[in-house]
């Protein structure tokens, strides 16, 4: 052939092709290449491209950026900021606690909240959408979330209950749980046994309020009160989801803030009682042996899964409401903002709650003394001790503590051989304020006692369970939120029949916890239905963004998504915490927990009615098996859905996406398929860039080092062309004409 006919043909050839793409391009809409979320191109220098979102998408919003901060304040400031946190800080060396929390809060928990709350507002759906669009090979970790957030919301307003009961209670002078309640026999009067043993607050919250059973295979049948105070909770928690966050965004205004009016009223009233300061002086004075102690790695997990937990990362919560926002809110700003307000309510929590213990701390120092100065005055009487014993400034009448405490070891060292049988108590308030307290005893035991010597002690028992009332709601808002918000999003269900079936459905499991027994259910649902689970789902997470989000050329696309969102490319430590420090942070804390599980018996602590005192117990084989199913049941999604997108069993969940957002991927995706053909007809073959092209930036790291691949598109991996093709509209041609293979020269 000779060979201008050859070069004709290949002119042909290309008109040939350009007039194929032609026709498949009349075929779509007008796409605007600049403004497409995935444009892996574009000129040197040129304008960052801005994400294309339809405003007109039906997806309710806040009304303000303030409801929202709300709404994540109220859900991850909780009653463990109250009574689990300042329990923690106490065992670990008081002020030097903080020091590895706030080392953990910076590697761990700011970036991965960060990192929640921009994929939600990023993708605009719940936990279950989310990581079915990340990577559908992970979505199990959106319905472990779910899961999840069932069981604690069974459990957690279960103690909202126990608020509201002694909300109610509180209404009263004296307060029921002040003094111990007298029996009578015929004409004889006495104190209840139960009680004496122990104590009056004591008493009422295992007896009058739990009357609970001697151990967890003794059900007891269900309490009445309780089963009451749980029906309430739920009608509660029920009527602030109902409509969304139509409803629950304006409970967040009171919900939120009134727990912080409360905290600061009582640090006032507090601090004007003596003793308080002794406790917050003990709460930040370093210890020693604690401040080495402080260093160990049981420390370390302590620190970093109450963390987690405390951030309310992994529920769905925190993806569910921040889904709820516009695509360009600045969630960076809202990550540090929501994590230092958690952070310093949990000191103010600890302030608040370590100068109530400093004053009962006095109250029953002050109760200690009087009790051993009767006993020491009966031995004066009776002779067993010398008068010569005594210091001549010492008057009984008004005896001191510190007078008491020099007494005390001028007996002890007189008396030598013999004191231990005078039985006579050191009465250190040191010893009182190490007396380590947490939850349900902290507030239910140890804070009930301490307002029983307020002024006015029934009008600050109101306030103070009316607070653990609004915390509760708050993170229960968040709670069922996570729940509500994936299932409407994937079905099209009602929203107030979903939601009212979910709260009846969860009642009535909820009786679970309200038989006599149900105070040690909720500890075991406390101790294994949340913590490893959820610690795996944050891991997968940070895994599924950080490694897994796209194919090679787009293995940090999340980058660039973050600054098409914000308008400014994030921080370049960010992209080292999530991609090393944090997913190395979480298997190590995934790992100590393990090890803690295996070598600490699995048990609870009983309440002993005959001794009135609390007895630890093992768990009996049927209990255990609960313990491990609810772990079990809680991540078998992970690897049942993996197993079934794996082997094509399952669907990937991308005909759920809204028909807005396949809108948006389809037009992103076009462009990226016209950029191909583009340089298909001007290069020198199929993918290859003309050497006039202009340079092209790369999203692979944060310093651009290494170009973004555009031809390494797979379709078995995360982020890949299963959404494509959901995307695609029926009509749009999908196979384009294959150009006619020109001769060969030779």
């Amino acid at each position: 052939m000779p060979k201008n006919s050859k070069v004709t043909q290949r002119v042909q050839s290309h008109e040939h092709v350009t007039e194929s793409v032609a026709d498949l391009l009349a075929h779509e809409e007008t796409l605007d290449y600049k403004n497409s979320s995935l444009n892996v191109g574009g000129a040197a220098g040129k304008k960052v491209p801005q994400i294309e979102v339809l405003e007109n998408d039906g997806r309710p919003a806040w009304n303000s950026k303030l409801q929202y901060i709300l709404a994540q304040v109220g859900f991850s400031v909780g009653l463990g900021n109250v009574w689990r946190f300042p329990y923690l800080c106490q065992k670990n060396g008081g002020g030097a606690y903080l020091v590895p929390y706030f080392i953990l809060l910076l590697l761990i928990g700011i970036p991965l909240f960060f990192l929640e709350l921009a994929v939600g507002q990023k993708i605009r759906r719940g936990s279950i959408g989310v990581w079915n669009y990340v990577c559908p090979s992970l979505g199990g970790i959106g319905m472990s979330s779910l899961i999840v957030c069932g069981f604690v919301g069974l459990y957690y307003n279960v103690i909202i209950g126990w608020s509201i009961f002694y909300f109610f209670q509180s209404f009263q002078y004296p307060l029921p749980w002040s003094e111990c309640p007298i029996r009578r026999n015929g004409t004889l009067a006495f104190v209840e046994p139960e009680c004496e043993k122990s104590s009056a607050t004591t008493y009422f919250w295992y007896r009058q309020t739990l009357n609970t059973t001697s151990s967890i295979a003794e059900s007891g049948g269900l309490n009445v009160k309780m089963t009451m105070s749980l029906l309430v909770a739920w009608i509660i928690v029920c009527l602030a989801v109902i409509r969304g966050i139509a409803s629950s965004g304006k409970v967040m205004y009171f919900s939120s803030l009134f727990p912080y009016v409360v905290l600061f009223c009582f640090l006032v009233r507090v601090l004007m009682l003596k003793g308080s300061v002794d406790g917050i002086a003990h709460m930040f004075t370093p210890k020693v042996r604690l401040l080495l102690h402080a260093w160990m790695p049981q420390v370390w997990r302590e620190g970093g899964h109450p963390g987690l937990l405390r951030l309310g990362l992994g529920f769905g919560g925190v993806i569910a409401f921040s889904s709820y926002n516009k695509i360009d809110n600045n969630c960076h700003f809202d990550a540090v903002l929501v994590s230092v307000i958690n952070f310093l309510t949990s000191i103010l929590a600890t302030l608040v709650v370590f100068a109530v213990l400093g004053f009962k701390a006095n109250i029953m120092n002050e109760k200690c003394v009087v009790e051993n100065a009767e006993k020491i005055l009966g031995y004066l009487t009776s002779d067993v001790l010398s008068h010569d014993l005594i210091p001549p400034h010492v008057n009984f009448s008004h005896l001191s503590t510190s007078d008491y405490v020099e007494i005390y070891g001028v007996i002890k060292t007189v008396k030598e051989g013999s004191f231990a049988q005078l039985g006579l108590e050191p009465c250190l308030l040191e010893d009182e304020l190490n007396k380590s307290v947490q939850g349900t005893g902290l507030a239910f035991i140890a804070f009930t006692e301490a307002m029983t010597h307020f002024p006015a002690s029934p009008f600050w028992s109101v306030m103070f369970f009316f607070m653990l009332i609004n915390l509760g709601l708050g993170s229960m808002i968040g709670t069922m939120t996570g729940i509500t918000t994936p299932v409407l999003d994937t079905y099209k269900v009602q929203k107030e029949l979903f939601t009212v079936c979910c709260c009846i459905v969860a009642f009535f499991c909820g009786l679970l916890f309200v038989q006599r027994s149900g105070n040690y259910f909720v500890t075991m649902f406390d101790d294994y239905s949340a913590g490893l689970p959820l610690t795996v789902v944050v891991i997968l997470e940070n895994l599924s963004v950080a490694w897994f989000y796209g194919t090679k050329r787009y293995n940090w696309l999340f980058m660039q998504d973050l600054e098409d969102m914000l308008g400014f490319r994030p921080c370049i430590i960010y992209f080292y915490l999530w991609k090393y420090v944090s997913p190395l942070c979480l298997i190590v804390l995934i790992s100590s927990t393990v090890i803690e599980m295996a070598i600490s018996p699995p048990g609870y602590n009983a309440w002993v009615e005959e001794l009135a005192q609390e007895r630890f117990e093992s768990y009996p084989p049927w209990a255990l098996v609960m313990c491990f199913a609810l772990i079990f049941v809680a991540m078998l999604p992970l690897p049942v859905v993996y197993i079934a997108r794996r082997f094509n069993l399952m669907s990937d969940g991308s005909n759920k996406l809204s028909v807005s957002y396949r809108k948006t991927m389809m037009k992103d995706i076009s462009n990226l398929e016209e950029q191909d053909e583009s340089r298909f007809i001007l290069g020198a073959k199929p993918g290859e860039a003309p050497a006039s092209s202009p340079a092209r930036k790369a999203f692979l790291t944060p310093g651009g080092t290494k170009p973004l691949d555009t031809n390494s598109l797979s379709p078995n991996i995360c982020y890949g062309t299963s959404y494509q093709n959901a995307a695609i509209s029926p009509t749009t041609p999908t196979t384009p004409t294959t150009p006619p293979t020109p001769e060969s020269d030779s």
